[in-house]
């Protein structure tokens, strides 16, 4: 008899963003039904929980578009009930603008948000105080984005991946400077071992001004204690999202394309979920998922996987111990790109 994972998650919530929607759905977690959609601002991107609170921090970078081919960068942040679904607080990061990823230091009550860089000034991670919702302080990165930021599971060091940028920076967060630049083919998604010991990068950029990819495909592993990478694990094609569970995978999201006759940079094909072990970086198998995965998230367990894929505006729910998919979510969508940023929100047990 095979073993529901999703048995004993009654009361947890998934939330999924709709770029294009632009909405938060929320999703039973046991049996996936929907529970609510809420209307956000326009282009949503990431997610972020809260758990002391119980609340949602959701990034919006632009009016419209993309990276390198939008509209105008936004500069609000959201914070959101997911119990109530209903908007809590709006904050305004001007002049920083195009925040994307977020990163929570529970035991120092502040959000850290990833900013691109403007004409006058580099890229950044801006620092929010929890309780009061300001901003505090501001970590310049010398790069154009950031886009994805982890920090190290003592809250001392983060990390920021730069997509076109070589390098991968790194900063200290008690003197609020960046210490190190760690030399990458450009750079996508990024997670952080449960020890803090390695950072596990996405690399290279990618790019699709040209075809094929500047560099081999795979995830670069960096030692925190050298700043240095001292391995390359190989993948398919160029990897976007990356992810550590509680149980010590390494999740990753892998573009993969065929070609087109009508394309010169040619068509997606289905994504690829691979997971490698994240101590000794053993495959540990793999398992087709939607068109171009962006985020990737795992219950508390670590036994369940969630892969949003933008294009197909589809989630992919994976019982990670059978590599088999249980269920693949339909997440509205109103422009080209659809379902991408990612909470999992346990139940209230007190």
């Amino acid at each position: 008899m095979t073993y529901d994972a999703r048995a004993g998650r009654e009361g947890d919530v998934l939330a999924v963003v709709s770029q294009s929607g632009p909405t938060v759905s929320f999703f039973d977690a046991a049996d996936h039904r929907l529970l609510g959609v809420l209307d956000v601002l326009a282009e949503p991107h990431e997610l972020c929980l809260d758990p002391a609170r119980r609340l949602l921090w959701c990034t919006h970078s632009y009016h419209a578009g993309y990276y390198h081919a939008n509209n105008g960068r936004r500069s609000e942040i959201t914070l959101i009930d997911p119990g109530e679904r209903r908007i809590v607080d709006v904050i305004d990061l001007t002049p920083e603008h195009a925040p994307h990823g977020l990163a929570i230091d529970a035991a120092r009550d502040l959000l850290y948000v990833s900013v691109e860089g403007a004409e006058d000034r580099p890229g950044a991670v801006m620092v929010v105080d929890l309780a009061t919702r300001k901003p505090i302080g501001r970590i310049g990165t010398g790069a154009k984005g950031p886009h994805w930021f982890v920090i190290s599971p003592d809250g001392n060091t983060g990390y920021a991946s730069n997509k076109e940028a070589p390098y991968v920076s790194v900063v200290d967060l008690r003197t609020g400077t960046m210490t190190a630049k760690v030399e990458v083919p450009g750079s996508e998604g990024l997670a952080v071992s449960g020890d803090g010991g390695k950072v596990f990068v996405a690399a290279p950029y990618g790019s699709f001004a040209a075809p094929g990819a500047p560099a081999a495909p795979g995830i670069r592993v960096i030692d925190t204690a050298t700043a240095s990478i001292t391995e390359v694990l190989p993948t398919g094609a160029v990897t976007f999202p990356v992810h550590v569970t509680t149980t010590g995978q390494l999740l990753t999201g892998e573009l993969r394309m065929e070609p087109a006759i009508d394309s010169r940079l040619g068509r997606q094909a289905p994504g690829r979920l691979t997971v490698f072990d994240a101590h000794d970086h053993r495959p540990l198998g793999s398992i087709e998922v939607g068109h171009f995965p962006l985020t990737i998230t795992s219950s508390p367990d670590g036994r369940l996987g969630y892969v949003s894929c933008v294009s197909s505006s589809t989630v992919d729910i994976v019982d990670l111990e059978e590599m088999r998919r249980l269920e693949q979510l339909k997440i509205p969508k109103r422009g080209e790109p659809g379902a991408h940023g990612l909470a999992y929100i346990p139940r209230q047990t007190s």
